[in-house]
């Protein structure tokens, strides 16, 4: 049974609204390349609107309607938030995978883990009244110092197309849990979900102007957000190439920003484990999500002594993965999101192959396939360290291997890339997997594993791969601010310069 795509206006200041200049974006089933609805395209003019929204409801009342309100008033939406999101879970999970292609399985997942950073970012704003005014120690007398922590303002919030409602959640969830307002622009490619959390937001009472979502090109609505003299702070997820456009939008004001760009990350594998296992693992790394992760570890790195074996147990395992529908019952590897990225991919194993690579397992559509934007689990050998594919980020199901001789090596091979957001270690020497950790160049690491994200721990990158970190506290201190506040305490007078009266 066909599910029906909701039709959405934009959501702002708690109310549906057409565009101003009417305009509206065709979705696309990447698994049949059907259009089968549409959302509404933001231009400036909405923007405009929106961020004016945003920072009425920050100041309403000043600031006593939500910035300044307990953390416990913040924390009431958001678990009422998270309550409705787990009771409409399957809803939103198949229009999620309609509408980027994801695995049915793996959507359903993402609405479980969308609702507990709900719950996760509520604890945190009850506990965020109990810490305001901690003391600061000072080392002369007569002074008493303290500090606050103070939401950081109106925020636009940039978010990308392959986790369309976790990552929006993942900036949401703590800006609205530090007090702020927010503006939401998620990706054309894929933002019906984000539609669907306005809609709850208006259904459990969100104050007006708390959330915007404006769904629209990146040209047309996420660069005026971002260049908006009234946005006091940008939080982007996306490429490297547009999170240089936004930075450069926000440094005309010195805006500050937080950034999760792309990546390239290795995976190392060692001679001493199973590597049936590690097959798994590896295949997992990269595949999962349809090989459109940035921080997939794309990047394989094999002891030479058990490459050949491994390799092979590499294909077996890819040629076990159910690719179809992302409806089907068992789908592990959907369509990736769109055409233009579809095309992408395959210009990329093309350029690999001319280069000299060896196309090892999968490279073009399934044959069982005639419809959709699939491309097979692809492997790749023979590949240098200034290929393309090996230094570049694809974003689509494509594992490229490489052998190593020694653990020097491995670590050199994978430090060797402009991007720095994962890398994982697959060995049962755990010296050894501690020694790689803390060599490796990543803000990420996983040991024995590949890809495992938790609400409480910090996520980010280094060089390329952007900086600031989101999840755990750390989220939270992204939208606030800091203020020292220092009180002379004595009765006695200062006495720096020479009394009048004297």
């Amino acid at each position: 049974m066909a599910i029906p795509m909701p039709t959405r206006q934009l959501f702002i200041d708690g109310e549906w609204r057409e565009p101003i200049l009417k305009k509206r974006i065709p979705i696309v089933n990447p698994a049949t390349e059907e259009v089968i609805g549409d959302v509404p395209a933001a231009t400036t003019e909405d923007v405009e609107v929106a961020v004016n929204a945003a920072r009425r409801a920050f100041s309403r009342n000043r600031g006593k309607d939500w910035a300044k309100a307990p953390g416990a008033l913040r924390a009431k939406y958001l678990r009422a938030i998270a309550a409705k999101v787990t009771e409409r879970k399957t809803h939103l999970a198949k229009l999620e995978a309609l509408d980027c292609g994801k695995p049915l399985d793996e959507a359903v997942w993402d609405m479980d883990d969308v609702a507990g950073c709900f719950e996760y970012y509520a604890d945190l704003a009850e506990g965020l009244d109990a810490k305001q005014k901690a003391p600061v120690s000072l080392p002369m007398e007569g002074f008493k110092s303290y500090v606050l922590k103070q939401p950081i303002g109106v925020v636009g919030l940039i978010t990308p197309w392959n986790y369309p409602l976790l990552m929006a959640v993942w900036k949401v969830a703590p800006s609205l849990a530090a007090g702020c307002t927010a503006v939401l622009k998620p990706s054309e490619l894929a933002s019906v979900t984000c539609l669907e959390l306005a809609d709850i937001c208006r259904e459990v009472g969100l104050p007006p102007g708390v959330l915007n979502v404006l769904t629209g090109l990146g040209s047309e609505a996420g660069a005026p957000l971002a260049s908006h003299p009234s946005v006091d702070k940008i939080a982007f997820t996306g490429s490297f190439a547009t999170g240089s456009k936004v930075m450069t939008a926000a440094a005309q004001l010195v805006k500050p920003i937080s950034m999760e760009l792309g990546g390239k990350s290795p995976l190392i594998v060692f001679d001493d484990v199973d590597l049936d296992k590690a097959a798994e693992w590896a295949i997992f790394g990269c595949f999962w999500t349809n090989g459109q992760i940035c921080s997939a570890t794309s990047r394989l790195l094999v002891h030479e002594s058990i490459a050949s074996e491994f390799i092979q147990k590499l294909v077996k395992w890819s040629k076990n993965i159910k690719i179809s529908d992302p409806m089907e019952e068992g789908c592990r590897l959907g369509p990736v999101v769109s055409k233009g990225q579809y095309e992408k991919i395959l210009n990329f194993v093309s350029t690999a192959k001319s280069e000299g690579a060896t196309i090892l397992h999968g490279g073009s559509r399934p044959e069982h396939l005639e419809k959709g934007f699939f491309i097979e689990p692809t492997i790749i050998t023979d590949v240098t360290t200034s290929m393309q594919i090996w230094r570049e980020e694809v974003f689509g199901p494509v594992l490229c291997v490489k052998t190593f001789a020694s653990e020097d090596e491995a670590i050199e091979l994978a430090n060797d890339s402009h991007y720095g957001l994962g890398a994982a270690v697959i060995s049962n020497d755990a010296e050894r997997c501690d020694r790689v950790s803390q060599a490796f160049e990543a803000g990420i690491v996983w040991i024995n594993c590949s890809q495992p994200c938790f609400t409480q721990a910090p996520w980010g990158g280094v060089k390329r791969s952007g900086f600031g970190r989101e999840l755990g506290q750390w989220g939270l201190d992204n939208y606030l601010s800091v203020k020292q506040v220092t009180a002379y305490t004595s009765n006695d007078p200062w006495g720096w310069y020479k009394s009048p009266a004297e």
